[in-house]
């Protein structure tokens, strides 16, 4: 429905625009576009359309919001990574960090 109201505007103003009929031609077209839209019925629809799509975005926008709670980026930085996080559970388990291949200070080879 948008697409079609889209196109039938567009081609009014392409035919106002393009139109060879003289002035004349021109003010009748004008006058019954002011008309048209100067109507209740045209004024209550467009009043209805635009609360529609208003509640609709606010919709969009809660719902986006309800599955990512983040409300800046530094918000998002700020959140620890899969790692941090295994390394704190960890830490509550058994009292002391894992160990990764280097970090205590062994390559693997035997001391000489």
């Amino acid at each position: 429905m948008r697409y079609r109201i889209t196109f039938a505007a567009g081609l009014a103003i392409g035919y106002v625009l393009g139109a060879k009929a003289g002035r004349a031609r021109y003010e009748q077209i004008v006058r019954s576009a002011r008309k048209v839209a100067d109507s209740p019925v045209v004024q209550e629809v467009a009043g209805l359309v635009g609360a529609q799509v208003s509640n609709a975005g606010r919709t969009v926008y809660d719902k986006t919001v309800a599955k990512m709670p983040i409300t800046s980026v530094r918000d998002f930085l700020a959140r620890p990574t899969e790692e941090e996080i295994d390394l704190v559970e960890w830490e509550t388990v058994n009292g002391e960090p894992p160990r990764r291949n280097g970090a205590n200070g062994h390559n693997g080879s035997a001391e000489r």
